[in-house]
């Protein structure tokens, strides 16, 4: 993902309606780039140890089966340190994929002369033990051109590593053991990519049904990332592209996926409404020359970036944890459980 958020530049006017822009970049913090990297690299292997366990012991990705192990162990870790060699084939696999697409942006932005940083990672204990990656562009973007370039260059750079990780993972992914329990597991959707691959491959057993190995694990992260990026609104991989194709609707164009990620998240996955909320917060886009105007047959790849979109995108990334379903599960219950206990503290007063 790329910031574009540009700091004010010294111009230089020179025959009107020429400008030069000088550009004072900023000194690289290197030692923090290491740092993000390095602590991005241990979380995401603390919970790939995790993962290939439940690989090895043929049960989904994120089996609960176990209880004395966390989706996040670093006490097992810790009673064996070398556990944690387990992680590797999950974090290797996904930082791949998050650094190609972070220096698609990085490697465009220098070619068309844009100053941007090297890659933030993001680290947090959670599922998948990021929460990805993204670079700042600190200087303006000489045409809409390059903008179209510098967005698209990210999807297209993570979402091959990510293919060839899908079909390397799933190749190796066998059917679950049948003795473990339906819901003892978070279940986890997939995009149409998974789906035309499993056929591609002649795979039988159900996508749900197979332990998934580690690099079709983070092949599915790449891939829900990749969703993410290009969604076409704000100051997304996506909402460049759209800007720079149709500057004059971008903002009303950004609307469209804040409205329907509400009702993604009503139907399909209560995540979404927090990502609306994020989209929403970032409708308007830096402004970008408007001159030169001509994107050639960028029009024409912007359709593969639709398609892109199409296989990677799935409306319940997590299932069974749609709005209506933790209202009526665990919001809802709760609730009442405070009325009720409200009504009865009243009535012995």
């Amino acid at each position: 993902m790329s910031d574009p958020t540009p700091s004010i530049p010294t111009i230089a006017e020179t025959d009107p309606p020429h400008e030069v822009w000088i550009i004072r970049p900023q000194r690289r913090r290197l030692w923090l780039h290491s740092v993000l990297l390095l602590a991005t690299f241990l979380s995401t292997t603390v919970v790939g140890s995790r993962i290939e366990f439940n690989f090895l012991n043929r049960q989904p990705a994120f089996s609960m089966a176990d209880d004395s192990l966390s989706l996040f162990p670093v006490v097992w870790i810790l009673h064996q340190p070398s556990r944690l060699l387990l992680g590797l084939p999950f974090s290797l696999t996904l930082m791949f994929i998050l650094l190609a697409h972070e220096m698609g942006h990085y490697l465009y932005a220098r070619h068309y002369g844009v100053y941007a940083t090297l890659p933030y990672f993001v680290p947090f204990p959670s599922l998948i033990g990021t929460l990805g990656a993204f670079i700042r562009i600190r200087s303006p973007i000489p045409s809409r051109a390059a903008l179209f370039d510098i967005g698209i260059a990210g999807p297209l750079a993570g979402f091959i590593p990510a293919c060839m990780a899908l079909f390397t993972g799933l190749l190796m992914s066998p059917p679950v053991d049948g003795a473990i329990k339906a819901d003892s597991s978070i279940e986890i959707g997939f995009p149409w990519a998974f789906h035309l691959t499993a056929r591609l491959l002649h795979v039988r057993a159900p996508l749900s049904a197979l332990a998934l190995h580690p690099m079709a694990v983070a092949a599915w992260v790449g891939l829900f990332a990749t969703a993410m990026n290009l969604l076409p609104g704000g100051q997304l991989d996506g909402g460049h592209i759209v800007f720079s194709i149709f500057p004059r609707f971008h903002r009303a164009i950004s609307f469209l996926p804040v409205l329907a990620l509400i009702v993604l998240g009503k139907y399909f996955w209560m995540g979404w409404v927090i990502w609306s909320v994020l989209l929403a917060m970032t409708v308007r886009h830096p402004a970008v020359p408007t001159v030169p105007s001509s994107l050639g047959r960028r029009r024409g790849v912007a359709l593969l970036a639709a398609a892109m979109l199409a296989l990677s995108f799935t409306p319940a990334p997590i299932r069974h944890s749609s709005g209506r379903e933790m209202w009526r599960e665990e919001i809802g219950p709760a609730i009442q459980q405070g009325v009720e206990g409200a009504r009865q503290l009243l009535h012995h007063r």
